[in-house]
């Protein structure tokens, strides 16, 4: 899809990115007006992160958020961790997703990251071999969580 754009975010975006992310998780029940307010403004406001979008003319299609943790180690090398990929259903399997990933791969080279992060919940194959494809690999290291619901 060449009508779109890849960009970074903007205040003004935050009602298009709600939209996009009940495609990421379409039974999470929406986030109040008040409180999305105030993690936009702190994600937006934060020199650690950067939301990625590729926008057409009516809305957000698809977005990443990418993280640059500072770090002590690896020659005081940031590292990046990519997180809440989603393409909104209509528009996958045209691509999208791939240049907002390499969009934010770009961000993470420009500040010297010396690896970038990404966890995925699918078990599906398919998008296992994608993120495989857009340059991750899979086997790398292994991940845990604590999740608190």
């Amino acid at each position: 899809m060449n009508e779109s754009i890849i960009r970074s975010a903007t205040r003004h975006d935050l009602p298009k990115v709600l939209d996009l992310y009940r495609h990421l998780h379409p039974d999470e029940p929406p986030l109040a007006a008040a409180r999305a307010e105030r993690v936009w403004t702190t994600l937006l406001g934060s020199d650690f992160v950067t939301v990625i979008v590729a926008e057409t003319a009516e809305l957000l299609i698809s977005s990443c958020t990418l993280a640059i943790v500072p770090n002590l180690t690896r020659g005081g090398r940031s590292h990046g961790v990519i997180e809440n990929v989603v393409t909104h259903a209509e528009y996958r399997r045209l691509g999208l997703c791939r240049r907002v990933l390499a969009y934010a791969l770009d961000i993470a080279a420009q500040a010297d990251c010396y690896k970038v992060h990404l966890a995925t919940g699918s078990k599906q194959e398919a998008t296992l071999r994608f993120y495989e494809s857009a340059g991750f690999q899979r086997d790398a290291k292994t991940y845990f969580e604590v999740r608190r619901l």
